[in-house]
Formats: C-alpha cells, sequence, structure tokens
C-alpha cells in the first residue's frame, strides 16, 4: 500500500511550495489555499504564523530518482509578452483657414 504523504511542492511554489503541497496532498487547486491563508492573514494574521509553522514542519518534496538538485528547475509557467498598445491612428491633415484675430468691442475696421 502506497501511503500519501504531505511535502513542501517543488513545481507549484511560490515561495516556499506550501500551499503547492496542500493542493496536491488534497487534491485541489493551490489557488484555494493560497486564497484561504490570505483571508486568515488579512484578518488577524493568523494566516502567516500557519504558512511561517508549515514551511518549517513539513518536508519538501524528495527529488525524482536519477536527478541532483543541480537539475531540478521548478516547473516555470511561459511568459507572456507584455499587450502592446494599438497604434494611435495618424491625424487626418485637414486644412483648416487661420483664424481671424478678434476686434476690439466698440470698434470696427475701417
Amino acid at each position: 500500500m502506497n501511503a500519501k504523504r504531505l511535502y513542501r511542492s517543488r513545481d507549484e511554489r511560490m515561495l516556499a511550495g506550501v500551499c503547492g503541497g496542500l493542493g496536491e496532498y488534497f487534491s485541489i487547486d493551490p489557488t484555494i489555499i493560497r486564497l484561504a491563508l490570505l483571508l486568515l492573514a488579512i484578518w488577524g494574521g493568523g494566516g502567516i504564523l500557519a504558512y511561517i509553522i508549515a514551511w518549517l514542519v513539513i518536508p519538501e518534496e524528495p527529488l525524482p530518482q536519477g536527478e541532483d538538485a543541480a537539475s531540478v528547475v521548478p516547473a516555470q509557467k511561459p511568459e507572456t509578452a507584455p499587450a502592446q498598445p494599438a497604434p494611435a491612428p495618424e491625424a487626418e491633415a485637414s486644412v483648416e483657414a487661420p483664424a481671424q484675430p478678434a476686434e476690439p468691442d466698440g470698434e470696427s475696421a475701417a
């Protein structure tokens, strides 16, 4: 019988892999656990303390057999290029009559 063990994740990691490891263990998305810890952190600071304790207590996921620590790189999400703004439409060249200077009140051009 293969017992399920709780480890800090090497793949689903933001800081120490605690939320990723809990997500893998409970078969849920680690983002849900991250949000729950964030809410606990905002609501009294318990999430920060729980994360630090879990970081210290939960062991890191062992390396796959035949690999050394230097060859293991955490899974990286593909980087997306920043969205380029659409080029501004070129201003249409319009020919306007030059503005006439305003005449002072009460005076007329004679």
